[in-house]
C-alpha cells in the first residue's frame, strides 16, 4: 500500500477566532502553522488567506507573502485554494494560480453550502482546469456529491485535466453529500482505477473517515477547516494536533506516512 499523505486544511473561509481561538489568520500565523504540521508529519499544507480584519480573501499577493514564509521553513506541498468564500467571482477565486504552485483545488460542480450556494458553472470548471493546465499546476479535484465526479470526467474527457487524477472527497458540509463511511465507499468506486484520493471529514465525521481512508489505501485532510474539535465538546490545541493524531493511528493501522517529496513522487507532481 501506498504511504498515506496527510494534508493539513488550516484556516478555510469560514471558520472565526471566535469559534477556534487557535485559527491562523495572518501570513505568518499560517506558515507557522504549515511548518508545525510539517514537523507533525502532513506533507501537504491546504491553504485559504484572510486579509488584515480576518475576511476571507484571494489576493495574490497576500498568497505569494504565505508560500514564500513556508518555503522559507520546510518543503511541505503548498496548496492554495481556488474555492475562496462563496461572495467571490471567478476571476478573484483563480489568483492563487497565478503564483504556479504545485497544486491547487478544482470544484467540479455546484453544491448547496449550509444556507449559501458554492457556484460553479460549467464555464468556471473549464476555465479553471485549462488555466492549471496551462501553468502546470495539478488540480486536487474537489468532490462534495457524486455528480461532481461525473463532471470531472468530462473535463478529462476534454483534454482539460491529464490522468492520473487526484481527488478529494469532501464529507458531511450541510447540504451536500453525508458523511458515512458508505458514501465514501460508493464515491472511491466511481472513480478510475489509476486515480489516488483523499478524504476530509467535516466535524464529527473527520476521524471515523479518516480511520477508514487508511485501512482503504486512500489519502487523509485534517484541520481546522474541517474541524475545530479534538473530541466532543473539546477544542484542538491546534492544527498540529489534528494531524498527529492521524499519524498516530496510521501507525497502530501499518500505514507508513509519506514525506513531502514521496507525497510529490505518489502524485506525480515535479518539484
Amino acid at each position: 500500500m501506498e504511504k498515506l499523505i496527510i494534508t493539513a486544511a488550516l484556516t478555510g473561509a469560514e471558520v472565526t477566532r471566535e469559534v477556534q481561538p487557535a485559527l491562523p489568520l495572518t501570513p505568518e500565523e499560517i506558515a507557522r502553522d504549515a511548518y508545525e504540521c510539517y514537523k507533525a508529519g502532513a506533507s501537504i499544507v491546504h491553504i485559504h488567506a484572510r486579509d488584515p480584519e480576518g475576511n476571507p480573501t484571494q489576493d495574490k499577493a497576500v498568497y505569494q507573502q504565505i508560500k514564500t514564509l513556508i518555503e522559507e521553513q520546510c518543503n511541505v506541498i503548498v496548496q492554495p485554494s481556488t474555492g475562496g468564500a462563496v461572495w467571490h467571482s471567478a476571476e478573484e477565486r483563480l489568483q492563487p494560480v497565478e503564483l504556479k504552485p504545485e497544486m491547487a483545488t478544482l470544484s467540479t460542480g455546484t453544491v448547496n453550502f449550509g444556507p449559501d450556494v458554492f457556484m460553479n458553472t460549467q464555464e468556471y470548471m473549464e476555465k479553471f482546469a485549462q488555466r492549471m493546465l496551462t501553468l502546470g499546476v495539478k488540480p486536487e479535484i474537489e468532490i462534495f456529491d457524486r455528480g461532481m465526479i461525473h463532471n470531472a470526467l468530462g473535463l478529462l474527457k476534454k483534454g482539460l485535466l491529464k490522468s492520473p487524477l487526484h481527488f478529494d472527497f469532501v464529507l458531511g458540509v450541510p447540504g451536500a453529500c453525508p458523511g458515512g463511511v458508505e458514501d465514501l465507499v460508493y464515491l472511491r468506486s466511481r472513480i478510475p482505477d489509476d486515480a489516488t484520493w483523499t478524504v476530509a471529514g467535516i466535524g464529527r465525521h473527520e476521524t471515523p473517515l479518516a480511520a477508514a481512508a487508511i485501512v482503504m489505501g486512500g489519502h487523509v485532510r485534517v484541520g481546522f477547516e474541517d474541524n475545530v474539535y479534538y473530541s466532543k465538546g473539546v477544542l484542538a490545541r491546534s492544527n498540529a494536533q489534528l494531524v498527529e493524531r492521524i499519524v498516530r493511528i496510521a501507525a497502530e493501522l501499518g500505514r507508513e506516512v509519506a514525506t513531502p517529496d514521496e507525497a510529490r513522487e505518489i502524485l506525480g507532481l515535479k518539484k
